[in-house]
């Protein structure tokens, strides 16, 4: 019970890393406001995190959009009293290289990856410096420290997440609230379903090619992200802020 009588916020909890991560915590005694785009998949999640015993609750929007990350920062405090974790998660997959991309595609991924992010992060630290013991986890991706064709739109707003991390973790060091982030390698998501359909491969086919990609030789499971998620938001990692951690499969140091 790591997380006992702590409230975390997990944005882009509906699916995969999100709500892997809503779990972990819920089986470690977290509070949780839940937040997604998808009304539908955030109840869901919502449901299975209850069930386990949490006290939860939702919010539903656009994290682009202040009003949301004001409203998600509000309804966490009012219904559990404070705010003392903040994951992160939401994310857009857009890819297109710089010599295609239009201005749209930029607005959309950086409206989401960057100024979303900025801005929860934003109107959740108030409440986290009453917390004094605040953490934040932004979830980055190997993308960002990586070149691969055709990925410079959402490669630009992953790398731009490790510079929010290391600054915002000397600025509120004050408050003694950690920032770090976690860089993901190949995981089963909903986003990797859409990457192979798009490329017109199987599960099985992209499964095989990424696994070269990466040491242990296999795509990795939300559930394992989750549990370096869940090792940054605890006391455990009360000494480490500013900090990139890699949960890749051996993907970057190959």
């Amino acid at each position: 019970m790591r997380l006992q009588g702590k409230t975390a916020i997990i944005t882009g909890a509906g699916a995969g890393i999100g709500r892997a991560t809503a779990v972990r915590f819920a089986e470690e005694g977290a509070n949780l406001l839940l937040a997604d785009i998808n009304d539908a998949e955030i109840k869901a999640a919502a449901e299975e995190v209850a069930a386990l015993g949490a006290q939860v609750a939702t919010v539903t929007g656009d994290i682009s959009l202040e009003e949301t990350a004001i409203r998600i920062s509000q309804v966490a405090a009012e219904r559990f009293g404070g705010i003392d974790i903040l994951v992160n998660n939401a994310a857009n997959f857009t890819t297109a290289p710089v010599e295609t991309a239009t201005v749209e595609q930029w607005r959309k991924v950086l409206d989401i990856n960057v100024i979303g992010t900025a801005l929860v992060t934003k109107h959740a630290i108030p409440y986290l410096k009453k917390s004094g013991n605040g953490s934040i986890v932004n979830i980055s991706s190997t993308s960002a420290v990586m070149a691969q064709p055709n990925f410079a739109t959402y490669n630009t707003t992953k790398g731009a997440l490790l510079s929010m991390t290391i600054c915002s973790a000397l600025d509120l060091s004050p408050f003694n609230i950690r920032v770090n982030s976690i860089c993901p390698g190949c995981i089963y998501t909903t986003a990797s379903e859409r990457e192979w359909t798009r490329m017109g491969q199987t599960r099985e086919e992209w499964s095989a090619e990424m696994a070269k990609q990466h040491m242990l030789g296999r795509v990795g499971e939300p559930r394992e992200v989750a549990n370096a998620i869940l090792f940054f938001a605890s006391d455990e990692a009360s000494f480490i802020t500013g900090a990139h951690l890699f949960v890749d499969g051996g993907r970057v140091a190959q």
